[in-house]
């Protein structure tokens, strides 16, 4: 696929996600979901980037505004109103992620008396943990593309709240993990399970936050998130990350993508860290592929789990490039070169994800259809992922 004939695709599929949601033209029933809003900030930078076109910056800049309208309030079926950090309005708006963000879903989220259901419980409204670091990750973007560290802020504003909000501390005050669902106030966890990379991608994703306020040309009281970094980093020791879950999968690779370029901080434990990411990668794929889950009928599968691993391979001769350029940062090359050159020809299986579910990606499939908004919005990301899968130089190297 030639880079126009990409950009081309991305600017139809965001285009129709934006009318339909209530983007652009702007109208007065939105429907936001955080996980499909943060991959749309970085496509319509991405389609900035790519085009000059400013509209697609507003589009950016105008869904974070929403988002922070949306889903940093209660729903208008709750008995609660107004922001959910409890601030009132005018501070509200300056500090719109200080209580976090909803996830966006349908019903609103079980009483507190009301027992658990699990599969209604994946209908039902609250925060989590991997939702909020996805739109980190996209204020973070934000910021690099336009120049405002007013995203940054609230970047790091939201990374405190998460961490503060969804760590499990053992009677000690010790943290010992990372709660998988917690209410809209943060205040008790709906799924009190812990998430199997919620600890690693909080990690980085908190380093990454820092990463851009550490560029801020002022110094303007940011909050600092270095203890939760280091909490999460003692989470993060001697793990097996090992999944055969495709979009899971996708996750491990854009997590060593982001590593692979904060590796320069100094962290002495990072290229351990890493190793035992990508041989995770590694084990993981072998697994998934065996299971021959993609010889399955495409009525049986989901696309936007296909796309986030599509995603993540992307990142794979980006992470080859970067240890190559920098051995000395990443400790032994000798140690990582055999799993690199292992994982790097699976980098092909993205283009086939795409290819099999392009054609899907029309009006009258039914099973495109069933999850529209995500589909269409990591299937443009699948097509142009530099933004997404950048931690902000490449970004803003490209952008006017």
């Amino acid at each position: 696929m030639t880079p126009d004939h990409a950009t081309a695709i991305a600017i139809r599929l965001m285009s129709q996600f934006a009318r339909r949601t209530g983007l652009s033209p702007a109208a007065q029933d939105q429907h936001r979901y955080l996980w499909t809003d943060a991959f749309a900030v970085c496509n319509f930078l991405e389609l900035f980037g790519r085009t000059n076109d400013q509209e697609y910056r507003h589009r950016a800049t105008e869904l974070i505004e929403q988002v922070h309208r949306v889903l940093g309030r209660y729903r208008d079926d709750d008995m609660r109103s107004g922001w959910i950090s409890g601030l009132n309005e005018e501070p509200g708006r300056e500090h719109p992620t200080a209580g976090g963000l909803r996830i966006g879903k349908s019903l609103k989220e079980r009483d507190a008396n009301e027992a658990l259901d699990d599969r209604l419980e994946w209908d039902r409204d609250g925060q989590y943990f991997h939702y909020l670091t996805k739109w980190i990750h996209a204020l973070c973007q934000a910021t690099f593309v336009t120049g405002d560290f007013e995203y940054g802020r609230w970047a790091v504003e939201l990374g405190e709240t998460a961490f503060e909000g969804f760590v499990r501390r053992s009677a000690s005050g010790e943290v010992v993990g990372v709660y998988w669902k917690m209410s809209t106030d943060l205040s008790r966890p709906l799924v009190p399970s812990i998430g199997l990379h919620d600890a690693l991608d909080g990690f980085i994703t908190f380093r990454e936050a820092q990463h851009v306020v550490a560029k801020s040309p002022a110094d303007d009281g940011v909050t600092d998130l270095s203890s939760a970094i280091e909490s999460l980093s003692a989470l993060c020791q001697n793990r097996d990350w090992t999944t055969d879950d495709p979009l899971g999968l996708g996750g491990l690779l854009f997590d060593s993508r982001r590593l692979c370029q904060l590796i320069g901080e100094g962290r002495p434990g990072d290229a351990r860290l890493l190793e035992q990411v990508l041989e995770a990668c590694h084990n993981g794929l072998t697994g998934f592929l065996a299971s021959r889950y993609l010889n399955r009928p495409i009525s049986h599968r989901l696309a936007f789990r296909e796309l986030g691993l599509a995603i993540g391979l992307k990142a794979l001769p980006i992470i080859t490039d970067a240890i190559k350029k920098d051995s000395g940062l990443f400790g032994s090359w000798t140690a990582l070169r055999p799993t690199v050159e292992l994982l790097l020809p699976y980098e092909r299986l993205s283009e086939d994800i795409v290819s099999v579910w392009l054609p899907h990606a029309q009006p009258q499939d039914e099973i495109w259809q069933a999850h529209q908004d995500i589909n269409d919005v990591m299937l443009a990301t699948a097509i142009m992922p530099e933004t997404f899968l950048s931690v902000g130089e490449w970004v803003s190297s490209k952008s006017p």
